[in-house]
């Protein structure tokens, strides 16, 4: 999807009549603002040459026909009429260019016509009791589906549209989407928002979790999440593959930014920045880093504790004597002693000179959801993939990895975690290949989403994998 804009589209927009019909089409056929709306797309909205009804059928901006993928292309290039609208999202596609175009001026119809919609309305801004009438209450025993979740269910299974070079976005909201305690918070409805319609990245994805769990399985497309992560994140607003480790990082600190402009303000004081901030974000996701230097003189131990979101591991096979590492190896190596020799001196508070010394990360406290980023792409001459396999478990004990503190526990917490999604880059470069990801359902199935194509998976298969990002699970959650 272009955020640049389309020259084609631009001249459309000067003519106010284009503007209109566009808005006409988009609230008969995308939104169905009223009930005459709605049954005037059940009789029109098909494809006029071959009748097929289906998820990728547009309209024409410039004309009355309405086409699937393959006929739209052909009346665009045998009419000369470029700009075609997507009948599920109401997204503007130009022929000439062969993008999907995002327009703030198109964009505002767009959100009119929803604000409009009564349905829409109503599930956005209206929070009631409802005392169903007894004709009512006959028509739910009646009608009402009843949907047995059975442990080979779908439900939450959603294909994801590649706007071109999203997959890896796509594989970042799967994870999300499958994420246990971020799915029971959204689907319990615990955002309240405080911004305007449209703005919220929070909203969006609580609108992307009703979506995946509502049981349809057409695939969805991201563009106003995209969006809103692109203005939020400027580094990443360019049409190019992108890195889904730092389009994680970059999704995680806008959700954070947003919920905690929805929260209530602090009964006390600011929260310290070396705290962990009470939104759901910061709870699931972010755990805390101690980082103790030890001076070799006087072994005075200075102590600093910052919070961490992810974990970066080195997966060269150099670092580990040319052996393949697991990720345990992984683990092991991040939190060794390191030494610091007569070039890295550290000045001792004690001593009041700078000494050698040693430092040494672990982990102070354990995120709800561990996230390991294997550092495969490293900068020489120019960027190269570290292709070397690396083993992960299914459950991971991080036990061996914590810190040991002053006001330690004397009751054993529970430490371990479980295997809940596997990112894996397919290609030589990070600026080319392809993002799929492996994602658990249920207890025991997994499924790989390659964009808007889900299959079944084994275990087996997701441990064989190269592994890029891994997602871990905490095994049992401790209450405070």
């Amino acid at each position: 999807m272009s955020l640049v804009g389309c020259s084609h589209l631009q001249v459309f927009k000067k003519n106010l009549k284009n503007k209109e019909s566009f808005k006409w089409i988009h609230a008969v056929f995308v939104v169905g603002t009223t009930h005459k709306c709605r049954k005037t797309k059940i009789c029109n909205a098909y494809c006029r040459i071959c009748k097929k009804r289906g998820p990728y059928l547009h309209s024409c901006l410039e004309c009355v026909f309405f086409g699937c993928m393959k006929h739209i292309r052909e009346h665009a290039k045998n009419n000369k009429h470029i700009l075609t609208m997507d009948l599920i999202y109401g997204q503007i596609h130009c022929n000439s260019c062969g993008d999907y175009i995002y327009d703030g001026e198109m964009e505002a119809i767009i959100r009119e016509n929803k604000m409009m919609s009564g349905t829409f309305r109503r599930r956005l801004f209206e929070s009631t009791s409802w005392d169903p009438t007894d004709e009512e209450r006959t028509y739910l025993n009646n009608k009402t589906k009843k949907i047995c979740i059975t442990p080979e269910s779908t439900i939450g299974l959603r294909g994801l549209i590649n706007l071109g070079k999203t997959c890896f976005m796509n594989c970042i909201v799967q994870v999300l989407m499958h994420t246990p305690l971020l799915r029971d918070y959204f689907l319990t409805e615990c955002h309240k928002c405080k911004s305007k319609p449209g703005t919220c990245s929070v909203c969006e994805i609580s609108e992307l979790f009703q979506e995946f769990y509502r049981g349809s399985t057409v695939p969805l497309a991201l563009n106003q999440l995209l969006h809103l992560i692109w203005t939020h994140a400027k580094h990443l607003a360019d049409y190019k593959e992108q890195d889904a480790h730092e389009f994680f990082i970059a999704t995680l600190d806008v959700l954070h930014c947003h919920c905690y402009e929805s929260m209530p303000p602090p009964k006390s004081s600011k929260i310290n920045n070396n705290e962990i901030c009470p939104c759901i974000i910061d709870q699931i996701f972010t755990g805390e880093l101690q980082r103790d230097i030890v001076c070799q003189k006087c072994n005075r131990v200075s102590t600093t504790v910052d919070p961490i979101s992810n974990f970066s591991l080195g997966v060269s096979p150099i670092t580990y004597g040319g052996e393949q590492p697991s990720l345990i190896d992984c683990l092991e190596h991040f939190t060794r002693v390191e030494y610091l020799g007569d070039n890295d001196k550290i000045m001792c508070s004690k001593c009041q000179s700078l000494q050698k010394s040693t430092i040494q990360l672990t982990i102070k406290t354990l995120p709800i959801v561990a996230s390991f980023h294997l550092k495969r792409f490293q900068y020489s001459e120019k960027m190269e993939k570290i292709s070397t396999s690396i083993s992960f478990p299914e459950m991971l004990d991080m036990a061996p990895f914590i810190g040991k503190s002053k006001n330690e526990s004397p009751f054993p917490s529970d430490n371990r975690y479980t295997l809940f999604a596997v990112i894996n880059h397919l290609g030589n470069s990070i600026n080319n290949g392809h993002y799929i990801a492996y994602v658990r359902q249920q207890q025991d199935f997994w499924y790989k989403c390659d964009d808007h194509v889900i299959t079944r998976a084994n275990l087996q298969e997701v441990l064989n994998s190269e592994g890029y990002l891994l997602f871990y699970h905490k095994h049992v959650l401790s209450y405070e």
